[in-house]
C-alpha cells in the first residue's frame, strides 16, 4: 500500500536548484503517492502541513537546516513523521542522524521506514533541532550572504567567521540553572540539542539528539587570538575543561543580558534575550538509516 507524502523542495538551498525532478522520480519509484509543493514560504509550508495533516502519512523536506526548522512546530502539532533530503550548505541535522546527502540514498532511508524519535530544543517558544546561540554566531549569520553560501559552501562560514571574530566584542550575561546562577563576560553562548552545528562543529563530543539534555558552552576569552589554540578542540566538541570555555548540561537554562541579544536558532535569527531554553523529549519522529 502506497503512503501519501507531502514533498517540499527548497530550490534556493545550496543543492536544491535541480533536485526536484530526481527526488520525485526516486520517491514515486519507492511507491509514494506525492503531494508536491516546491518553494513555499516557510509560514505557508507550515500552515499547509497543519491544514492537510489528515490526508498525509509523511512530510518530506528537501533543504537545509533552516528549511527544516521552519516546519518543526507544525510537525510537533500534527505528529507527522519527517523524511529528510539534505540539500543545504551545512546539513547539520542530517549529519547528526547520519543521513547521506545523496538524494537516492536519502529516499531509500525514508522508504525503508525506520523511525527515531528525537528531542527538540525550545527557546522562547521557538524550536531548534541543532543549536541556539547568541554573540559571535549571530554576527556570522548577519554577515553571511546567501551567495557566499551557495558558492563556497562550508568554507563561507569559515571565511565569514574569521572576518567577524577579529571585530566582535564580549558581552555580559547572567546564566541561571538548577536554582544557581553565574555572571559572565563572553563572546558566545551556544546551547545545543543535537550533536552538530555550524557546518560540522560538535556542541559536545558525547552530545546526542535523543538524550533529553541541552549542552551549553560559553566562550570566555578576552582577545580573539586566544581562540586559535582551542579552535580544533572546540570543533570536535572537546570543550570540557578547556581554558576560556565554560560548559554545562541540563534540561532548562535561562540567559539574561543588560541589553537584548539576538538569538540564532538553526541558522535563523528568531528571538532575543531574556531567554529560557528547554528540551522537549521525543518531540518528532524522523526516518533514519
Amino acid at each position: 500500500m502506497s503512503k501519501r507524502a507531502l514533498l517540499s523542495i527548497n530550490s534556493h538551498a545550496r543543492n536544491g536548484k535541480n533536485s526536484l525532478k530526481e527526488a520525485v522520480a526516486a520517491l514515486e519509484n519507492s511507491n509514494f503517492e506525492l503531494v508536491v509543493e516546491p518553494d513555499l514560504k516557510p509560514d505557508e509550508l507550515a500552515k499547509l502541513i497543519v491544514r492537510q495533516q489528515h490526508q498525509l502519512d509523511i512530510v518530506i523536506i528537501g533543504g537545509g537546516d533552516g528549511t527544516l526548522n521552519a516546519v518543526a512546530a507544525s510537525l510537533v502539532k500534527t505528529e507527522l513523521p519527517l523524511g529528510i533530503i539534505p540539500l543545504g550548505t551545512a546539513n547539520d541535522l542530517a549529519r547528526t542522524l547520519k543521513i547521506p546527502e545523496s538524494i537516492a540514498e536519502a529516499v531509500k532511508i525514508i522508504a525503508d521506514g525506520k523511525l527515531q524519535y528525537i528531542d527538540l530544543g525550545c527557546v522562547n517558544d521557538k524550536y531548534f533541532f541543532n543549536v541556539a546561540s547568541l554573540g559571535l554566531s549571530v554576527k556570522i549569520t548577519q554577515n553571511l550572504s546567501k551567495g557566499a553560501k551557495r558558492r563556497w559552501g562550508i568554507f563561507a562560514y569559515l571565511f565569514t567567521a574569521f572576518k567577524v571574530i577579529i571585530k566582535v566584542r564580549p558581552f555580559r550575561a547572567e546564566v541561571r540553572y538548577d536554582d544557581r546562577s553565574f555572571k559572565i563576560k563572553t563572546l558566545q553562548i551556544a546551547i545545543g540539542n543535537g550533536r552538530y552545528y555550524g557546518g560540522g562543529m560538535s556542541i559536545a563530543e558525547d552530545a546526542a539528539i535523543d538524550d533529553e539534555l541541552l549542552n551549553l558552552y560559553s566562550l570566555e576569552i578576552k582577545h580573539w587570538w586566544q581562540i586559535l589554540p582551542i579552535i580544533f578542540k572546540l570543533r570536535g566538541g572537546e570543550n570540557q575543561g578547556l581554558s576560556g570555555v565554560r560548559t554545562y548540561r541540563g534540561k532548562k537554562i535561562e540567559v539574561y543580558t543588560r541589553h537584548p541579544q539576538t538569538i540564532n536558532t538553526d541558522g535563523e535569527l528568531t528571538t532575543a534575550t531574556p531567554a529560557t531554553f528547554r528540551v522537549i523529549p521525543k518531540a518528532i519522529a524522523v526516518f533514519v538509516p
